[in-house]
């Protein structure tokens, strides 16, 4: 049986496939310094996204072997330190796929009917439709950047809304496109060209980091609206706001910042800007699906680390 520390919340499903076998703590509110000092006791770590597992906790911990993220990506954890140590890092990457996908087609018809901004302005007490003209998705061209788990999510379901989807990622064949009702297009540029909407679904990379910047914005349509809910990051928010002054784009919306939270940002008072704080994966399922798939992983690799390894029988004598 080993020690796991739960350190950030997590939806009850995972905390008890863990507790079947292990001793575990559920602490969703220790701070840094009390997880630096309590990490030795360890033997498993499970975090979110509100733990920060730095070099400093891994050197601290000396009986650490795995740590999980119950959600995508590793932005918290210090995988390099961690490899660095023999510690195993694991995620969930599929959990919040639905979750996401949802929420970007919700930001992209809210973008393009003023939902938002016609909410606040009825309850101020006006009555102004014409503000708030919009249009219709129906015909119009979606362009994914990154036609990964979610982006090949999104895809489908843009297309069942009556849009045409393309699709850049030099990782994903034209075939494999085609599967999910998309058609590749061989350049970033190509695919900014042609779409009314754009979505991005990226990670962030070093190769992606600022991957929209003024070049990209000044090659999509003037009309044309972004849609953004992959990491902080990956688009140049000053180079975001400049189109949207400068009159390069009829609108965004964020979901993900490069500081977060994003204090004032100025895109956050921009009148033909909708956001929300990450809410990408908040939604009861995906969350449940997240603890759930990084538990398993947590329990199967303390468990594969339990069992003795078995000796190789001698060979026969000839």
């Amino acid at each position: 049986m080993y020690s796991i520390l739960i350190a950030d919340p997590i939806a009850s499903e995972g905390v008890q496939i863990l507790e079947r076998a292990h001793r575990v703590r559920f602490d969703p509110v220790i701070t840094a310094d009390a997880l630096r000092d309590a990490i030795s006791n360890y033997d498993g770590l499970v975090v979110r996204s509100r733990t920060k597992v730095t070099a400093q906790i891994i050197d601290a911990a000396k009986r650490l072997r795995v740590i999980g993220r119950a959600g995508v990506g590793l932005d918290n954890i210090d995988a390099e330190a961690a490899k660095a140590h023999g510690i195993q890092v694991v995620n969930a990457p599929y959990s919040v796929t639905v979750s996401v996908a949802e929420h970007t087609l919700g930001l992209m018809i809210a973008l393009a009917r003023f939902i938002p901004q016609a909410d606040v302005s009825l309850r101020r007490g006006e009555w102004t439709k014409n503000k708030f003209m919009g249009t219709e998705i129906q015909g119009k061209t979606l362009g994914i950047v990154g036609l990964g788990r979610i982006g090949s999510t999104v895809s489908p379901r843009a297309v069942a809304l009556g849009m045409r989807v393309l699709a850049y990622d030099p990782y994903i064949t034209r075939a494999r496109a085609l599967n999910f009702g998309a058609a590749m297009v061989d350049t970033l540029e190509e695919l900014l060209a042609q779409s009314d909407f754009v979505s991005i679904h990226t990670p962030l990379m070093p190769t992606t980091r600022g991957l929209f910047s003024d070049y990209e914005f000044e090659r999509m349509k003037p009309n044309a609206r972004l849609i953004f809910c992959a990491r902080g990051g990956v688009v140049d928010e000053r180079a975001l706001l400049r189109a949207l002054e400068e009159g390069n784009l009829a609108g965004a919306a964020l979901d993900v910042f490069e500081t977060e939270p994003p204090g004032q940002n100025p895109l956050m008072q921009h009148p033909r800007v909708i956001v929300t704080p990450h809410l990408g994966a908040m939604t009861q399922e995906a969350q449940t699906k997240a603890a759930v798939e990084v538990a398993e992983q947590v329990a199967r690799i303390l468990k594969m680390q339990a069992e003795p390894v078995r000796a190789l029988a001698p060979a026969a004598a000839c």
